[in-house]
């Protein structure tokens, strides 16, 4: 990978501050679903890979593999009052089993790809 999709703010903030994340995603119906959920940076990939117990067996899964595209909303707010938050759209892949080097089974998880990062509160502005 050369250049990543993310800025260098957004990837100090991703791979310092990895806490919960909200994930949008849409379902068969065509609403909007929003749980948080656990994620992680994927700096081999430049994506981000979200995770969880069951993972196959919940509704964001099933989701993704209905309808790929999602929203990921990654925020906290630093004292006294200042928000930051990265925002990543994106198409998402629901993987049912990833397999690490060694050949183990790492289960399940939900691989974005980003299209699109918004971001605010960084840099200690807007």
């Amino acid at each position: 990978m050369t250049t990543s999709v993310f800025s260098a703010a957004e990837l100090a903030y991703l791979t310092n501050d990895a806490g919960l994340g909200r994930l949008a995603t849409v379902d068969s119906a065509g609403a909007p679903h929003v749980v948080p959920t656990g994620w992680t940076y994927n700096a081999e990939l430049d994506t981000i890979d979200v995770g969880g117990r069951d993972l196959t067996a919940t509704r964001k899964f099933r989701n993704v593999r209905a309808h790929p595209q999602v929203c990921l909303v990654i925020d906290d707010v630093q004292p006294p009052w200042h928000p930051r938050c990265v925002q990543v759209r994106g198409e998402a892949e629901a993987i049912p089993h990833m397999t690490g080097p060694d050949g183990e089974d790492h289960g399940a998880i939900i691989r974005i790809l980003p299209t699109r990062v918004v971001s605010w509160g960084l840099d200690g502005g807007d």
